[in-house]
């Protein structure tokens, strides 16, 4: 699968859950980038933060970037994804009870920290 596919992709993920449940950018994007794409942790980190500038992180962002940790067409393909990806979570949202929601966002916290506590 072509990278700019597979970072439209994660991006429309982290906006689905992001919608659905509140999470997206340290929770689904870092991990996806470096186990899906083999971005370094700083890689990881910054480009998140590049993908979501306008809402939260542009004075983080423009840290990351003048270390050269900051891959821009990268970023832009998920904050695309994650536009789309957001819409269509918040709609499935509404589908679920609340505590449905709780049960779904816990069992993604744990299955993330099972897999970076033992990667492979």
């Amino acid at each position: 699968m072509k990278q700019s596919l597979v970072l439209m992709i994660i991006g429309c993920v982290a906006g689905v859950l992001s919608g659905l449940i509140g999470i997206g950018g340290g929770v689904i994007l870092i991990p996806s980038l470096i186990f899906l794409l083999g971005f370094s942790q700083h890689m990881a980190e910054g480009t998140t933060l590049a993908a979501m500038v306008p809402p939260i992180g542009i004075l983080a962002a423009l840290v990351y970037y003048q270390n050269n940790q900051v891959d821009i067409k990268a970023a832009s393909l998920i904050a695309a994804g994650f536009l789309v990806g957001g819409f269509f979570g918040a709609r499935l949202a509404q589908q679920f009870t609340s505590d449905m929601l709780q049960k779904i966002f816990a069992v993604m916290l744990i299955a993330l920290g099972i897999k970076m506590l033992w990667p492979k």
